[in-house]
């Protein structure tokens, strides 16, 4: 960590101000939660366009998949960048290229044109710089709050996506009602909104940077070998990935349930919706127990929840039901990523930010593709019962191996072990 308590004249230290009257916190936070809805906005209006004016569900499937492709092949390049690059210029840059991909959207729906290619590299462009905003943002917020409040701002930054997440889905199909572009001029003025906080932002976003530039195939590969040495960071994020396919295979194992038992979208929705607060009260909630309970309790903890609530899913098929599950599940897995998420950012070094980070972001994303592809062969061969015990037996054995491993459970090695800058 670079960021360091400020001390008034003759060492007598200065009063920390609250995260309520940080001012550049709350420029970050602000304007990279409306970013980060703008483009969930944008991400569920895709496929409605495709289908809708397109009449294509062939090209939904394609833009789709342009959006989420740069989480597999701009990821780790990503990360070296925010190592590399002035972080202030990289997020300010990140947010112009977001929104010149929107505007080029807005104009060609406007002129009543709807091309699929340009729609495929929007949604690519937005995608990446959404990427790069996000890594730059995380390597950033240990450098504009002191270390004693970092639980509680990642707290809030969790917080703040699950909120994203949950009103993400109504405000983009809500603003598509309205027109083929609305959706997508939200995105862009959300970009724009991003911008302004940036410039007004007054510290810096980094700590001094020494090493020169080298080669980013020799960067990504420093990040990855540090991850390696890192045996909590690496035992605990391992479990974490491999819980996040089996809850893609839930969520798809969720769906299938209520259409089977008659229900409508509505219905999937509305279980979203209740998980979401779930996940909310979590990442409030993680900042309280950060320093107060163990690592290797909450992350087994969390396990073992979701083991127990994964199990009633193949019992039941009651929309209330599945959300209240869901949101005990959400509850669990919010509060876990803010513990995690501050062990993390503690350990690393400032210089190695943005490639750690973008190191377990790729993995947690490889997962949950795999968790799709995983889910739609059960589902078609052992059907959503058969499926959701399954699941909930995989989950079992990850609590199993977190409770035995001695790399989580020794307390000596879930110290932070960083590199100097």
């Amino acid at each position: 960590m670079s960021l360091l308590d400020e001390s008034a004249p003759g060492g007598v230290r200065a009063e920390t101000v609250p995260l309520r009257r940080n001012r550049d916190f709350l420029l970050l936070w602000t304007g990279a939660g409306v970013s980060m809805l703008g483009l969930r906005a944008s991400v569920v209006a895709y496929p409605l366009l495709m289908l809708w004016y397109g009449n294509s569900p062939m090209g939904a499937g394609l833009v789709g998949f342009a959006a989420l492709l740069p989480q597999l092949v701009v990821q780790l390049p990503a990360g070296a960048l925010v190592d590399r690059w002035d972080r202030r210029r990289l997020l300010i840059g990140s947010d112009l290229a977001g929104l010149l991909a929107m505007a080029v959207v807005v104009a060609m729906l406007a002129s009543g044109n709807l091309w699929l290619p340009v729609l495929m590299v929007a949604a690519f462009v937005d995608g990446s710089a959404a990427l790069c905003y996000r890594l730059g943002e995380r390597a950033a917020i240990s450098h504009i709050v002191p270390n004693d409040q970092l639980p509680q701002a990642m707290g809030q930054n969790e917080a703040r996506g699950q909120a994203a997440g949950l009103l993400g889905q109504p405000t983009g199909s809500g603003l598509f009602t309205l027109g083929s572009w609305v959706p997508f001029g939200f995105t862009a003025m959300a970009h724009l909104l991003a911008l302004v906080t940036l410039l007004f932002i007054r510290k810096d976003l980094q700590g001094p940077r020494t090493a020169s530039a080298r080669n980013v195939r020799t960067e990504v590969l420093e990040g990855m070998r540090w991850v390696w040495r890192q045996r909590f960071l690496r035992a605990a994020f391992g479990l974490i990935a491999a819980s996040n396919l089996l809850f893609q295979v839930l969520v798809l194992t969720l769906s299938l349930t209520v259409k089977e038992h008659g229900g409508s979208a509505l219905s999937v929705g509305l279980i979203g919706l209740v998980g979401g607060l779930g996940g909310i009260a979590g990442a409030l909630a993680g900042a309280r127990v950060v320093g107060r309970v163990r690592l290797f309790t909450v992350i087994a903890g969390a396990l073992i929840v979701w083991t127990a609530l994964m199990t009633p899913v193949a019992l039941t098929s009651q929309p209330l039901a599945l959300g209240l599950l869901m949101a005990g599940m959400g509850f669990a897995g919010a509060l876990m990523n803010v513990v995690v998420g501050v062990r993390q950012l503690g350990a690393t070094p400032g210089g190695l930010q943005g490639r750690v980070s973008s190191v377990f972001a790729l993995v947690s994303s490889g997962t949950a593709s795999a968790g799709a592809f995983v889910g739609g062969l059960l589902l078609s061969s052992f059907g959503t019962r058969t499926t959701a015990l399954t699941i909930a037996a995989a989950m079992g054995l990850l609590a199993l191996i977190a409770v035995v491993s001695p790399t989580l459970h020794d307390d000596a090695l879930a110290q932070p072990e960083p590199l100097p800058n």
